[in-house]
């Protein structure tokens, strides 16, 4: 696994092709996230029906270590992201996440549309 300055831990499971995503392109991505001790918080595998995450990469919904995470992605890409707490929820936690917790992700970029900077 590679540390950004940031403090996020990426490691690239399957590489991708294709142009890399960056900031303002649309996205689909596929995730599975889970707490340090292992217990799953969620994944787009388990939404019925199972799709990925549309989103605009940058969008300011989205939690700083995914922003950074899944930045440069390419079509079927696989990452693991390791997030600490101050790039997930921070010390306020959310529904399923206590405060102060680093979360795990499986990331996978299933659908792009370069419409931004990227």
């Amino acid at each position: 696994m590679e540390e950004t300055e940031s403090g996020l831990f990426i490691q690239v499971l399957r590489e991708g092709s294709g142009p890399p995503a960056g900031y303002g392109d649309e996205m689909g991505v596929h995730y599975t996230v889970w707490l340090p001790n292992g217990s799953k918080v969620d994944s787009s595998h388990d939404h019925n029906p199972p799709e990925p995450l549309d989103m605009v990469l940058g969008a300011t919904s989205l939690i700083d270590g995914w922003v950074e995470g899944v930045t440069g992605m390419r079509m079927g890409e696989r990452r693991k992201l390791v997030l600490p707490f101050h790039l997930a929820y921070g010390p306020a936690g959310r529904s399923g996440i206590p405060p102060y917790s680093p979360l795990v992700f499986e990331v996978e970029l299933a659908e792009h549309i370069p419409t931004g900077e990227g």
